[in-house]
């Protein structure tokens, strides 16, 4: 029989391991009797934990949610996985997390183990997020957790947005998800007023008390939230979440090449020296535009909307590098030419 604070920390691993615990399953796992059981988890009671007996046939216990936040215990899987995500978080902007995700992930590596706190010394992880032109605000973590608290309980909330002044009406939605999405925090919500989805950013909602009435949830458009938010960023008119302008073309690369440079898209390989990429765009200029950055000769599978596209472009760069008209040789030269009182 293990001693009885071994006993006690594997008693309490079980409880959290799942919701309830039959009394005598318990018993079984530890290989102990009911009330050797009943004793150790009087024993954690006093400790802090609290766990509620469960009525049923043979009863059982309950690891409940405390005032306070007791010791917690984890395996090593967990241990490993806790701190991969703490270095994320900590290392991702914009979260408005940053600083008290450091300071978690130090004080849980404190407690580990000397064998497990190696591990994790060695694993040294950096998320490192695209180039954006401008960093994305830090969100008030209380602001977060107000609005996941209003999806999770179904209740309407009510704020203001980005430049809205308090004299105007504060925005009611029903509130659906709460995303991350390229270091950005969005609500997801159903605007009552404007009766559609919208898709608001979390930094610049000012939460406006209380909360308004509960409400049935609706169903997003497309069925989930990831293909929801997918459509809406890449501007689909359709709740499919692809681009609204795809197009094929084959490319005088090989396929490893273009896969290089390609985040969003399909390439295929043709030859050795040739494959087939599929990519989207919000406009057929644009598309044919990112078709053109792989700097090599292609030909347009389809549709027909890319050639024309390609007919555009090609227009359009051919204007640009013509002789300038008189008119805009004036103007040039009087951008050129120092203001009255400045001195060169």
């Amino acid at each position: 029989m293990q001693k009885t604070s071994a006993r006690l920390l594997a008693l309490l691993s079980l409880l959290q391991t799942r919701r309830d615990w039959p009394g005598t399953a318990l018993a079984d796992r530890l290989d102990v009797s009911l009330r050797t059981v009943r004793r150790d988890v009087d024993r954690l009671r006093e400790l802090g934990y609290p766990i509620a007996a469960v009525k049923g046939p043979d009863g059982g216990y309950r690891l409940g949610a405390g005032t306070e936040l007791p010791p917690l215990l984890f395996d090593d899987e967990q241990a490993v996985a806790l701190t991969i995500a703490l270095q994320i978080a900590a290392t991702t902007a914009g979260s408005g997390l940053a600083e008290p995700s450091a300071r978690a992930l130090n004080t849980i590596r404190q407690v580990m183990p000397s064998r497990l706190r190696h591990r994790i010394d060695a694993l040294q992880v950096t998320a490192v997020e695209r180039p954006a032109t401008q960093p994305a605000p830090p969100v008030d973590g209380d602001v977060l957790l107000a609005i996941s608290a209003a999806v999770h309980a179904h209740e309407i909330l009510r704020f203001d947005y980005g430049t809205d002044t308090t004299d105007k009406p504060p925005r009611r939605v029903e509130p659906h998800h709460v995303i991350l999405r390229d270091t950005r925090w969005y609500l997801v919500a159903w605007d009552l007023d404007r009766r559609d989805w919208r898709t608001f950013r979390a930094d610049r909602i000012r939460l406006r008390t209380p909360n308004g009435p509960r409400f049935s949830p609706r169903e997003l458009p497309g069925g989930d939230v990831v293909t929801y938010v997918t459509s809406t960023f890449r501007g689909s008119i359709d709740a499919s979440g692809n681009w609204p302008c795809q197009g094929t073309v084959i490319l005088d690369l090989p396929a490893a090449t273009v896969a290089l440079h390609t985040r969003d898209g399909v390439v295929e390989e043709i030859s050795p020296d040739r494959c087939k990429l599929t990519l989207g765009s919000w406009s057929w200029p644009s598309l044919a535009a990112a078709v053109a950055r792989y700097d090599a000769d292609f030909e347009v599978a389809g549709p027909a909307e890319l050639t024309q596209a390609f007919t555009q472009l090609a227009d359009r760069f051919t204007r640009s590098t013509a002789e300038p008209t008189p008119s805009a040789v004036s103007m040039s030269a009087d951008s050129r030419r120092p203001r009255s009182g400045r001195r060169r």
